[in-house]
């Protein structure tokens, strides 16, 4: 079974270049130091993930993603990372951007979180963004 796995739950959704998407991610995880033990990636929608960031994170608003990490050890990642197809759909529209290329950047920032890295002040999510830049910008295949 690989180390990072990706399922959908209440919706269909099927993640293109899914081979290429778990090297990059697998890459990103290495060039930080970090060893990947497991990464499962659910895409569900808005209705599914609005109760978990209220049990979870006590946030009553829709979210793009909730992160949860699993990791025993320091330097090994284990985590689910959950995504709303429907907030990467709006966020893309929003930001003139592709599905495809939001949907990535969002991958991203859920394994930047398991990483260590936060965005709860102006200045890590500055930091946060500033790595989910460098991290798209290696990607070796076309979004």
């Amino acid at each position: 079974m690989p180390a990072i796995q990706f399922f959908e739950e209440d919706i269909s959704y099927k993640l293109k270049n899914k081979t290429l998407v778990r090297q990059w991610i697998k890459d990103t995880i290495i060039a930080e130091g970090f060893k990947l033990k497991e990464l499962t990636y659910v895409f569900c929608s808005d209705a599914y993930l609005l109760p978990m960031n209220q049990q979870y994170l006590n946030h009553d608003t829709l979210t793009d993603i909730i992160t949860f990490d699993n990791s025993d050890e320091e330097d090994q990642i284990v985590g689910d990372i959950f995504i709303s197809i429907d907030r990467i759909r709006e966020n893309a529209a929003k930001f003139g951007v592709t599905e495809t290329q939001e949907l990535h950047r969002v991958i991203i920032h859920g394994a930047l979180h398991l990483l260590g890295y936060t965005d709860k002040t102006v200045v890590t999510k500055q930091k946060m963004t500033q790595k989910e830049d460098e991290y798209l910008a290696r990607r070796n295949f076309i979004s």
